[in-house]
């Protein structure tokens, strides 16, 4: 007689999927919230609608919790644009970045975990996959096209790229916490693509 193979509870594996989803965003819900410091396990758990074993049961503790949110975020990334300028890539990769970083929620938890960063090396080095090697593999494909374009020569600098494209942006939205202006996206990715062009001539 063949043995016949167990089989998981139907919906079983559905369950649990939701489960992990609605933890996660219960993660970013309370550090907007709270923030890093104050936040608990107990308070994921609540705002979550499950028990704690449930948050126990994938994570060891609020840091591995959060380093795994952050991870799982950097993962997902965007497309990398390609419009068939230089100029076209810069204003959508603008946007794109300008929406996130004035998302209420995301205005709370980026200043609290660089603040946490500067004290603990893991939320650093997550965040630092998050927030930058991400953006630099988008940059460098975005560079690379441009470059089979002619728009740009070989050897253009993709690190330099990036800060050209999000520094200021960051600076106006996260440090200054100010609007844009109208037109400033559109005067940025022009800015941008002249600089990169000028430098690398």
């Amino acid at each position: 007689m063949s043995k016949t193979a167990r089989r998981a509870p139907a919906g079983a594996a559905v369950l649990r999927e939701e489960k992990t989803a609605a933890i996660r965003a219960a993660v970013f819900a309370e550090l907007a919230a709270v923030g890093f410091g104050r936040m608990s396990i107990e308070g994921i758990a609540r705002r979550a609608g499950v028990g704690k074993t449930a948050v126990y049961r994938r994570w060891r503790s609020k840091l591995h919790l959060v380093l795994d949110v952050v991870t799982a975020l950097a993962a997902e990334g965007m497309p990398v644009p390609d419009t068939g300028t230089l100029r076209g890539d810069v204003r959508m990769l603008l946007e794109v970045a300008s929406r996130a970083l004035r998302h209420p929620m995301a205005a709370q938890i980026i200043p609290d975990l660089l603040a946490e960063a500067a004290r603990s090396p893991e939320i650093a080095e997550a965040l630092r996959t998050a927030l930058h090697d991400s953006q630099e593999s988008m940059t460098r494909a975005m560079v690379g096209r441009a470059v089979e374009r002619g728009e740009l020569p070989e050897g253009c600098d993709v690190r330099l790229a990036l800060d050209l494209i999000t520094g200021p942006l960051y600076w106006r939205v996260v440090v200054l916490r100010g609007d844009l202006p109208k037109g400033y996206l559109d005067e940025l990715a022009a800015a941008v693509a002249t600089a990169l062009g000028a430098r690398s001539a």
